[in-house]
Parts: structure tokens; C-alpha cells; sequence
């Protein structure tokens, strides 16, 4: 029993992993300078892309969750790795806030 519990942690784990990785290295590309990488120069560039990481960060949570053949805690186990990248999405998007404000005003 211990080994399938902990098989759904991880699942939660990853999609975090998933979420912090593509929230630094949107906000790193913004910072950085490379509006043209999110396919626009304006200020809602980043948040854009930020709607793409979450996006997939949802798809894999019910993908990784689906994969542990596990019905036992599947909301649970999704919610929380969904709430986890809300979390991880939104303080990118603080993050990348000044940007936004800047190249709007």
C-alpha cells in the first residue's frame, strides 16, 4: 500500500516540477528581453505563454494521475497537483507584472 501512496505523490511532484520549470523559463525569456519568442512584442507576450504552461500543467496532471491506475484519491491527487500550479503559474505572473505595466505605459 505504501508504494501506490507514494506513487501519487510523485505524480503531484512532477506536474509542480513541470510548472516551476516552465514559469522560470518564461519569466527568464521575459526578462531577458526575448519578446519576439512569445510570438508578439506587446506586454501580454509572457502571459500568454504562462496560459500555455498552465495549460499543460493541467493536461499532465490528469495524464499522471490517469496513469497510476489508481480511482482511490483521484480528484484528491489532481486537485493538488492543479492547485499546486495555480500557485506556481500565478507567482510567474507577478513576476512578470513590472514588464507588462512597463511596456504598456
Amino acid at each position: 500500500m505504501e508504494q501506490r501512496e507514494s506513487d501519487g505523490r510523485l505524480g503531484i511532484a512532477i506536474i509542480w516540477v513541470l510548472a516551476v520549470v516552465g514559469s522560470g523559463l518564461v519569466v527568464g525569456l521575459a526578462y531577458g528581453g526575448l519578446g519576439e519568442w512569445f510570438g508578439e512584442r506587446g506586454a501580454l507576450g509572457p502571459y500568454r505563454a504562462l496560459a500555455v504552461v498552465f495549460g499543460v500543467s493541467v493536461l499532465g496532471a490528469l495524464l499522471v494521475q490517469l496513469a497510476t491506475r489508481r480511482p482511490a484519491g483521484y480528484v484528491a491527487r489532481t486537485s493538488a497537483s492543479i492547485g499546486g500550479a495555480v500557485v506556481v503559474v500565478a507567482l510567474a505572473a507577478i513576476a512578470v507584472a513590472p514588464l507588462a505595466v512597463g511596456a504598456s505605459g
